[in-house]
């Protein structure tokens, strides 16, 4: 257990809790890595507090076998088994119909290319409306291409962009819907669920949640990585993969983290790892399973078998383990 996230369970479900309570018609989303929880992880904590989740792609839709209720693993919260499935909405728009059951799928389209692709599919779909962020989606009259195909439109998309303020993203929203038909359920993202109120009740609304939904409480998420060995070093040694040169007599210290479990430096460059609340250097960049760091003499340095702290995005990062406490 190398690259460890430990999740203080009580702390973690009193903020999702809270969120579930604030939403109303609440979409939860474990795309991706799952948050650093693992996708099917999430899925089934996600299961048992919506009767729809989302993922990102079609290629995730690995998780409609983990969203039958089943209890979740290693402690985490989770559905109690044999509880009713849910759906499982795809963000992403597709250009390949996906090989699943189309009963528990929601697709999205949003340009003429996606509806060709899968005209006359039998499931579910939500029509993407192109907003300022201007990456998927198109005038709302793609409507009636989609219903041309054959395909049954159960509502629409907006996806603004994360810069800006809430207002913002509720004016742009806002316009947008005199033009979208309010026999469809508009699903929204990027916004506060406090801000659902503010809109217009001329339309139905869901709101997709993420990084709010299971970062909201940081404090509650500690990630951690194990040192594997450890060796002393003189100036002007050579070291790594790259053969670095050692700045000082020290210790090289190998921490049981790298590249293949999303660890990097950070976008100035700096060692994301820490010891004793101290900034511990990279000898050079991560690679694969294993980071190579360099303890001065004087410093402390950590003892093979204890934890360093790891600052990383738990977006991108693959935890070998979650520990629920």
């Amino acid at each position: 257990m190398t690259l460890r996230l430990t999740v203080d369970t009580g702390a973690w479900q009193q903020h999702v809790d809270a969120v579930v309570a604030a939403t109303d018609g609440l979409v939860p989303v474990v795309k991706g890595n799952g948050y650093g929880f693992g996708r099917s992880a999430l899925a089934r904590v996600a299961a048992a507090m919506a009767d729809t989740i989302a993922v990102g792609t079609v290629h995730e839709l690995d998780v409609l076998d983990t969203t039958a209720g089943a209890a979740a693993p290693g402690g985490a919260p989770g559905g109690a088994p044999g509880g009713a499935p849910c759906d499982v909405a795809v963000l992403t728009p597709t250009l390949h119909v996906p090989d699943v059951p189309h009963e528990r799928v929601v697709l999205t389209v949003g340009s003429p290319e996606h509806v060709a692709a899968l005209a006359g599919w039998p499931g579910r779909v939500v029509v993407k409306v192109a907003s300022s962020m201007r990456r998927y989606g198109q005038d709302p009259d793609l409507l009636d291409r989609v219903r041309d195909a054959g395909l049954d439109v159960i509502g629409w998309s907006i996806h603004p962009p994360l810069a800006g303020s809430d207002g913002d993203r509720l004016d742009e929203i806002t316009a947008l819907l005199p033009r979208l038909d309010p026999g469809l359920t508009v699903w929204l993202s990027h916004l506060a669920p406090g801000s659902l109120a503010l809109l217009p009740d001329s339309h139905r609304y869901r709101l997709r949640v993420g990084t709010w939904l299971w970062h909201g409480d940081k404090s509650a998420l500690h990630l951690n990585a194990e040192v594997l060995a450890t060796r002393p070093v003189a100036a002007g040694d050579r070291a790594g993969y790259r053969l670095v040169p050692v700045p000082a007599d020290g210790t090289l210290v190998m921490v049981g983290a790298g590249s293949a479990h999303g660890v990097a430096p950070l976008v100035d460059g700096r060692s994301p790892f820490h010891h004793r609340r101290r900034r511990v250097d990279l000898l050079e960049p991560p690679h694969m399973h294993t980071s190579m760091l360099f303890v001065p003499d004087g410093d402390p340095v950590p003892e093979v078998g204890e934890r360093v702290d790891v600052q990383r995005p738990l977006i991108t990062t693959h935890p070998d383990h979650v520990e629920w406490v």
